[in-house]
C-alpha cells in the first residue's frame, strides 16, 4: 500500500549499449600493405622451392575431388565403401594412363613423320637465308649463329636438360600415382570426418565445400569441352589436308586445360606443319580456324552451358596463370585456376575484412554496390552515365541521391 504523498518509484532506464568501436590495426596501412606483399612473394618463392612435392600432391587432390560425385553415387545405390573408393581410383588411373599414352603416341608419330619433310626443310632454310640477306644479315653470319646454336657443347647441354626433365617427370608421375592411391583410400572415411569438423568449425567446412564444388565443375567442364574442341579441330585439319591431324587434336585437348593461352599453344604446331607441307595460305587458314573454333567454344558457348566454374575475371585468370606457373613450374599452368579457387574460397571469402578482394576478382556480382562511384571509373556503369543531383554528388540512374 502506498500513501498519496509517497512518490511512485520509476524503474531505472536500461543502460545504453556501449558504442561500437571499429577495430583497426595499430600499424600504418602502408606498412600493412607492404608486409602483405612481401609475405605473398615469400610464400611463392617457398612454393617454387618445394614445387616437386606440392604440385603432384595438389593435382592428386584435384583429381580425387573431381571423381568424388561418382563415389557418392555408388554409395547412394548401396555399393560398399571399399568398392566405391576402388572405382574412383581406377577411374583416375584410367584417365591418366589414357592421357599419357595418347601423348606418347603423338610424339612417336611426329618423330617418325618429320624425316619425310627433309626437302621442305631445306627449301624453308634457303628461303630464310634469303630473307635474312634482304634484311642486311649476311649468309656467313647466319651460318655462324646456327653453328654456335648446334655446336656439340650446345647439343650436349640440351640432351642433359632433356634427360633431367625426363627424370623429373617420372618422379612427378610416381608421386602423383602414390598420392592418388592414399587419398582415394582415405576418402572412405571422409564424410564422417567432415561431420565432426562441422560441429566445431562450420566455416571451414563451408569453404572446403565451395572449393570442392568449384574444382568438380572446372575439371568436368574443361574435359568435356576439351574433347569437343579437339574433335572440331580434327575435322578442320583433316578438311584442310594438314598432316598428323589426330596428333594435333590430342595436343589441342591437352593444352585446353591451360587457361587463356592454351589454344594459342595448341595452334602453333599444326600451323607450322601446314606451312611446311601445304604452304603459307594453308597455314593461315589453319591458324584462323583454330582461333575461331576455340574462341567460340571457350568464350561464347562454354560459359552459357556450364556457367563460370571458378568465378574470377579473365584478367585474374591470366595473372593466376603467370603466378602459379612461376610457383609450381609447368604443372602450375594446369593448376592455375584450381589454385586460385583454393585461395579465394579458403582464405579470402571467409574473412570479412577481405570481402573487397573477393568483389574485385569475382566474375559476377550478386547485387550492385550501394557505394558512391568516382568520375574517373564510374562513367558508363549500369548501362548509362553517372548523373548528378543538385549538390553535385554522383549517383547511378534510377537510384535516389546519396546524402
Amino acid at each position: 500500500m502506498r500513501w498519496p504523498w509517497q512518490r511512485r518509484e520509476v524503474p531505472p532506464a536500461p543502460p545504453a549499449p556501449p558504442p561500437v568501436v571499429e577495430q583497426r590495426w595499430m600499424l600504418p596501412r602502408t606498412l600493412i600493405v607492404l608486409l602483405s606483399i612481401i609475405a605473398a612473394i615469400a610464400v611463392l618463392i617457398l612454393l617454387s622451392q618445394v614445387a616437386t612435392f606440392v604440385a603432384p600432391v595438389f593435382l592428386g587432390i584435384n583429381l580425387v575431388i573431381a571423381v568424388m560425385p561418382l563415389q557418392q553415387w555408388l554409395l547412394r545405390i548401396g555399393t560398399p565403401k571399399v568398392v566405391a573408393a576402388l572405382a574412383s581410383l581406377l577411374t583416375i588411373y584410367g584417365f591418366l594412363i589414357a592421357l599419357l599414352w595418347s601423348i606418347y603416341w603423338s610424339v612417336q608419330s611426329l618423330v617418325s613423320e618429320l624425316p619425310g619433310y627433309s626437302a621442305e626443310f631445306d627449301q624453308m632454310y634457303r628461303d630464310m637465308l634469303g630473307w635474312l640477306e634482304s634484311l642486311g644479315v649476311s649468309q656467313d653470319e647466319a651460318l655462324q649463329q646456327l653453328e654456335s646454336a648446334f655446336s656439340p657443347s650446345a647439343i650436349a647441354s640440351a640432351v642433359g636438360a632433356v634427360a633431367s626433365d625426363a627424370g623429373s617427370a617420372l618422379g612427378f608421375l610416381a608421386t602423383l600415382f602414390v598420392v592418388i592411391f592414399f587419398l582415394a583410400w582415405d576418402s572412405m572415411g571422409l564424410p564422417e570426418r567432415v561431420k565432426r569438423i562441422a560441429v566445431s568449425n562450420p566455416g571451414i567446412v563451408r569453404g572446403v565445400d565451395r572449393f570442392a564444388a568449384g574444382v568438380q565443375r572446372y575439371w568436368v567442364v574443361a574435359t568435356v569441352f576439351g574433347l569437343i574442341v579437339s574433335a572440331l579441330d580434327l575435322v578442320a585439319l583433316a578438311a584442310l589436308g594438314v598432316p598428323l591431324a589426330l596428333v594435333w587434336a590430342v595436343f589441342a585437348f591437352v593444352t585446353n586445360y591451360i587457361p587463356n593461352v592454351g589454344f594459342v599453344l595448341g595452334a602453333i604446331p599444326p600451323t607450322l606443319m601446314a606451312l611446311l607441307a601445304n604452304g603459307p595460305i594453308n597455314a593461315l587458314l589453319t591458324a584462323i580456324l583454330f582461333s575461331v573454333i576455340n574462341f567460340v567454344m571457350q568464350s561464347l558457348i562454354q560459359p552459357k552451358v556450364a556457367g563460370d566454374a571458378v568465378g574470377v575475371t579473365p584478367a585474374t585468370s591470366f595473372l593466376s596463370l603467370l603466378v602459379w606457373a612461376y610457383a609450381l613450374g609447368p604443372v602450375g599452368a594446369l593448376l592455375a585456376l584450381p589454385a586460385t579457387l583454393a585461395v579465394k574460397t579458403l582464405l579470402i571469402d571467409p574473412d570479412p575484412k577481405l570481402a573487397w578482394v573477393g568483389k574485385l576478382i569475382a566474375n559476377k556480382l550478386d547485387r550492385p554496390s550501394p557505394g558512391k562511384l568516382g568520375k574517373a571509373i564510374g562513367q558508363g556503369v549500369a548501362g548509362g552515365r553517372l548523373s548528378s543531383d543538385a549538390g553535385g554528388a554522383a549517383r547511378l540512374p534510377g537510384r535516389p541521391p546519396q546524402p
